[in-house]
């Protein structure tokens, strides 16, 4: 299993980004192991629009099963809903490590739709 979480910087002890099109990193995590890998957004960081989407794309081609995030906006959902991830939208979390841990505590549940309309800034 891996865990996909927008972060601010490379570390499973970062800060969670308040953002998920324009996340600076996105960590991949195995909860089983806390093996952990920081994928890098700065592509999608100053897109006029499509962030979400491409952010989207970005964390399915990790193989990840679950995103946790604080926001999620309609058609970034569509993308992750059809590439079978979990999303889980609203998290309170400050740190990506906090988030995981929740998760695998079965503290945080999947969302069943986007939390944010699109264009959310």
């Amino acid at each position: 299993m891996k865990i996909a979480v927008p972060s601010t910087e490379n570390e499973l002890i970062s800060d969670m980004d308040q953002s998920f099109g324009r996340a600076h990193y996105f960590i991949i995590v195995d909860p089983a192991t806390l093996e952990y890998e920081a994928i890098e957004n700065k592509q999608h960081l100053n897109l006029p629009h499509g962030a979400g989407i491409q952010a989207a794309k970005t964390v399915a081609d990790q193989d990840a099963n679950v995103l946790i995030t604080r926001n999620c906006g309609p058609k970034a959902f569509d993308v992750l809903n059809a590439a079978g991830i979990k999303v889980i939208t609203g998290a309170k979390e400050e740190r990506v490590i906090d988030a995981v841990m929740h998760y695998k505590n079965g503290q945080l549940k999947a969302s069943e739709g986007p939390n944010v309309e699109g264009h959310w800034l």
